[in-house]
């Protein structure tokens, strides 16, 4: 008998067969009002957002009839409604993303379009549950349309922020195409509402980011931090599954082996469970190895070897011995707690190990989180955008996995010593004793690496210290500012013995006292002192040389400019942004007080540096922008350093009728990573520097990262580039020079490793360098050697002590009282 065409199941089948075709239809409508929306501003929805949004409707479309015929659905209900509309919400979003590849797409609708998608997705669920219409379908549909949503709107960020937040969007699609691989990942979850928090914190940081309304810097903030909530909530789900796999049931029949002889039964059900067994050894094994790393790595590139993985860690004995005496929930909050903070343990070594290998010294969190993005943009500039961005992908994954791994591995080995409390507490008591004897003997496999190792303890108490002496330096900085005899000196006697004369302040890039003796390329680099010695004594001038210590090492030249100019000590970051406001007398102060025109040539530089007049008071500052400079680049350095004296002389030194000029020139050509060096060039081919793009390098060596894989490669190329910094400078007074120039050059700071080695000095040569034989009669007293090479036992000053010495020495004394 026929059924009725005009009955509830013809219209449940009318539904059925239409709501696949509806979404499509309605979507088309969606795609045109953005065109037309879009195209207000003139720019229209171009051919990628056309394909891209309607073949999203398309496999939507495809995927909700192929939902309904797995899961029996005749109808959909009116939460399954509000989902589609997300999804064509989400399409719409797509489309958009699709077409910001080919031009700019208007952010402010694609935001809201993203927006009310993310509304939405708070009203399905509840629906559903108000019109009791929850199903299956229903909530496969709402967990793809989100992870659809996050997925087109990480491809949006990551075009301005990186492609690491891809890592957000793709997340979902592995974790299903795992389970392709590995049947027990496709098995189903228990609901957990912390999951549904995390995938909405993930529409909402991305559709923030997007919106583009946040400090670049803490938009990245927040997207790494959702990165890692979405890690550890796939890392959960993985754990739970992997913990409740089931396999198949032993078979039996006619053909099942005989069981073997002590009762176990035979056949594929006793191999999986050999090879859980295995892989339950295998993973307690690697945890306990995780930890015990992480506990007793060093934390210094000196102490780095295989033998400091040797070493008995207390902080791990004590962690297991409460781990014995707790109970189950106290244990387990004890051992997330401890993961995160070996996690956090593990990101300081590895700063701390970086902070070393650049600047000697440990980390200060107060006066060295600023530098960050300094660093970030000296690793894009040294070695380009793409790598730095991988370097930079990498460091967020490797501190998204130790936040994961190391509390689900703390978990693991706390647990397996709680399951087998005698064997743990042997083996505490026996590895104790080692501790105890090894710590009275002193006993240690190499120098500075004892057995009896409390290495992640120590670490976190001295960094409790730092900062705290930080906080303490503040004030005792500040009365070092405020205290400043030089400040009040009448113009009148200020630098009279020096009236009349240009004077150069030259900051040679990474130019240390390494480069003079006690290195393989220190012979190349005297001889060129020598060859400018006798360069400038054909041209009538003469120098004197001496050392000084410089407040950074291996980067931060601005520490050393401040320190120089202000007379103070400003080794951090910190101290550098509390003197800046303050009102100091600096060596261009005096100068620009004296009458002299003060000019900062700083080619690096291409940035706004207000802090330059306001501070400093310079006349004039000359940046990258400013030079007329449209050559090539040479890794960090944005011109040759003949380019930048060339550049001074056109646009201060050569002008007539001029008031004396004090300037601070900061080169760059022998800035690290030193796999780029320019080729000197006669001073008329210089012009404006495009002829560089067609000059060969006096050393290539490839990219930053391979170049810095041969320590004997790094050490020739810095050597090479102290020469160049030196030919230059030296044939420039030579070329230009006239009698009122007098020139004061030194190294800003010692090079990084591996040039210096281990434990080098942070000292620096400097040198005086007139035509006059007056002006080095005035620092006769200081003791410095005639000549650019300082002698061995040269005098050695703090760099802080330059300006009083100065000053005092070409009459201008400390103001009375």
């Amino acid at each position: 008998m026929a059924a009725n065409p005009s009955g509830p199941g013809a219209r449940a089948m009318r539904t059925s067969h239409t709501a696949p075709l509806t979404l499509p239809a309605a979507l088309a409508l969606l795609i045109a009002g953005l065109a037309l929306t879009a195209g207000l501003d003139g720019s229209g929805l171009g051919p990628a957002g056309w394909l891209v949004g309607l073949a999203s409707g398309g496999v939507m479309s495809l995927a909700l009839a192929r939902g309904r015929s797995h899961w029996g659905s005749d109808r959909l209900g009116p939460a399954d409604w509000v989902t589609l509309t997300r999804a064509g919400l989400s399409a719409g979003v797509a489309a958009l993303v699709a077409d910001s590849f080919a031009g700019p797409v208007p952010v402010a609708l694609l935001v809201s379009l993203a927006s009310l998608a993310l509304v939405l997705d708070a009203v399905d669920g509840r629906v559903a549950r108000r019109t009791g219409t929850t199903s299956t379908l229903g909530e496969h549909l709402d967990a793809e349309v989100d992870a659809f949503l996050i997925l087109v709107l990480s491809v949006y960020v990551a075009g301005s922020v990186g492609a690491w937040v891809l890592a957000i969007g793709a997340a979902r699609y592995a974790f299903l195409a795992a389970g392709y691989l590995l049947p027990w990942l496709r098995a189903a979850l228990p609901p957990r509402y912390w999951r549904k928090v995390v995938c909405a914190t993930q529409g909402v940081v991305l559709t923030v980011a997007a919106a583009q309304v946040l400090p670049s810097a803490l938009a990245e903030a927040a997207l790494g931090i959702a990165l890692v909530l979405l890690a550890e909530s796939f890392g959960r789900d993985v754990w739970w599954l992997w913990d409740h796999r089931r396999g198949e049931a032993p078979r039996a029949g006619a053909g099942a082996d005989p069981a073997p002889a002590d009762g176990e039964p035979a056949g594929p059900g006793r191999g999986r469970r050999r090879a859980r067994a295995a892989i339950a050894v295998l993973l307690t094994t690697l945890s306990i190895a995780i930890v015990w790393a992480a506990l007793v790595a060093p934390d210094q590139p000196a102490y780095f070897n295989s033998a400091a993985f040797l070493r008995v860690p207390i902080e791990g004995l004590v962690l297991i011995l409460l781990a014995l005496v707790l109970p189950v929930t106290g244990r387990r909050i004890l051992a997330v707690l401890a993961g995160l903070a070996l996690a956090l343990v593990v990101v300081l070594k590895v700063v701390n190990y970086q902070i070393f290998s650049l600047f000697d010294r440990p980390f200060e969190p107060l006066g060295d989180i600023g530098q960050f993005g300094n660093a970030l943009e000296t690793l894009r500039l040294e070695d380009g955008a793409s790598q730095a961005r991988l370097i930079e992908i990498g460091a967020v994954l490797s501190v998204a996995a130790a936040v994961v791994l190391l509390p689900l591995a703390m978990l693991r080995v706390t647990r397996v010593a709680a399951d087998n409390r005698r064997r743990a507490l042997r083996a505490v008591g026996v590895l104790a004793a080692v501790w105890a004897v090894c710590g009275v003997l002193g006993a240690q496999f190499v120098s500075h690496t004892p057995i009896a190792s409390a290495i992640s303890a120590r670490l976190l108490l001295d960094e409790a210290r730092i900062v705290q002496a930080e906080v303490n330096d503040e004030g005792v900085f500040a009365a070092e500012i405020r205290h400043d005899p030089y400040r009040d000196t009448p113009t009148a006697s200020l630098l009279r013995a020096l009236r009349g004369k240009d004077v150069l302040l030259v900051f040679a890039e990474s130019y240390g006292r390494v480069a003079v003796e006690g290195s393989s390329f220190a012979p190349e680099v005297d001889a060129a002192l020598a060859a400018g010695d006798r360069r400038l004594a054909s041209a009538g001038f003469h120098s004197r040389s001496g050392f000084l210590i410089s407040p950074t090492f291996g980067g931060g030249s601005w520490l050393a400019h401040s320190t120089l100019n202000s007379g103070l000590w400003v080794h951090n970051l910190r101290r550098y942004a509390q003197l800046l406001p303050e009102r100091r007398f600096t060596l261009a102060s005096a100068f620009n007080r004296a009458g002299w025109r003060t000019v900062d040539d700083v080619p690096s530089n291409d940035r706004p540096w207000p802090e330059g007049k306001a501070f400093y008071h310079w006349d004039r500052i000359y940046d990258r922008n400013q030079v007329g400079y449209r050559g090539p680049t040479f890794s960090y350095g944005s011109m040759p350093d003949q380019y930048i004296y060339s550049a001074l002389q056109r646009l201060e030194l050569g002008k007539p009728h001029r008031r004396p000029l004090f300037a601070e020139v900061d080169t760059v050509s022998s800035h690290q990573p030193w796999n780029r060096i320019p080729t000197e060039i006669p001073w008329n081919e210089v012009g404006d520097g495009s002829i560089y793009d067609h000059l060969p390098n006096h050393y290539e060596g490839g990219s930053f990262l391979s170049f810095w894989e041969n320590s004997a490669r790094v050490q020739a190329g810095y050597g090479s580039s102290i020469v160049y910094t030196l030919n230059t400078l030296t044939k420039f007074v030579q070329h230009y020079g006239k009698k009122n120039l007098v020139l004061i050059v030194l190294g800003d700071h010692q090079p990084r490793e591996p040039v210096t080695g281990e434990h080098a000095s942070h000292q620096v040569p400097i040198s005086i360098i007139a035509h006059d034989p007056k002006v080095l009669e005035r620092i006769e007293s200081w003791g410095w050697a005639p000549g650019l090479r300082p002698r061995r036992d040269a005098p050695v000053w703090p760099m802080s002590a330059f300006r009083n010495r100065f000053l005092t020495a070409f009459d201008a004394g400390p103001a009375a009282g």
